[in-house]
């Protein structure tokens, strides 16, 4: 196509429009919003899936003999102990992070035993118990707290009502003043 304007063929021409179209429709297919999601959740999956698989090994290693599972799931674990443990050397904090979040999910999918439930109830009221008191303790001395604030501003509303008073008598007598000093009356 380095061809001088006028020598452009009609073969140049259909081959530019080609190549014009296919760049259009694939702009196009990149940047349709169906397109876009599409392209993202497929993504997600397959993440997804290959997270999967490297923790629990692909459909092919599950249709394996019971002895394999076995010796599979025991390499899996290892294994991942392993990468565990070589991540956790450069930062053992997100390490312990990431550990207590798996054991957060995996109790929250355990439903609770009988004595686990009765042990709750019995922490539950010894807090009810025990919290009784010391509500009622904070209450009182709330109440406490508003009477000594309600006696102390009654005391400063009777002060500036005293003070308004005496500035108001001292306005009056100075006027007064004033007027008796004035020439002419």
């Amino acid at each position: 196509m380095g061809h001088e304007p006028q020598q452009l063929t009609e073969q140049d021409l259909q081959e530019s429009r080609r190549n014009l179209s296919r760049d259009v429709d694939a702009l196009a297919e990149k940047v349709s919003p169906g397109r876009v999601v599409h392209r993202r959740v497929e993504g997600a999956k397959s993440r997804v899936t290959g997270a999967k698989d490297k923790l629990m090994g692909s459909a092919h290693d599950a249709g394996s003999s019971l002895g394999d599972a076995t010796s599979s799931a025991g390499d899996s674990v290892s294994g991942a102990v392993d990468g565990l443990t070589s991540r956790a050397e450069g930062s053992p904090l997100a390490a312990g992070l990431v550990a207590f979040g798996l054991g957060l999910v995996v109790s929250s999918l355990i439903p609770p035993s009988d004595k686990e439930a009765q042990a709750a109830s019995r922490v539950v009221d010894a807090a009810k118990e025990h919290a009784q008191p010391v509500l009622d303790e904070a209450k009182d001395a709330g109440q406490q707290v508003a009477q000594h604030l309600t006696e102390e501003a009654k005391h400063a509303a009777s002060d500036v009502k005293e003070s308004a008073s005496t500035v108001q008598q001292q306005g009056q007598e100075a006027a007064d003043a004033v007027k008796d000093d004035a020439p002419g009356t």
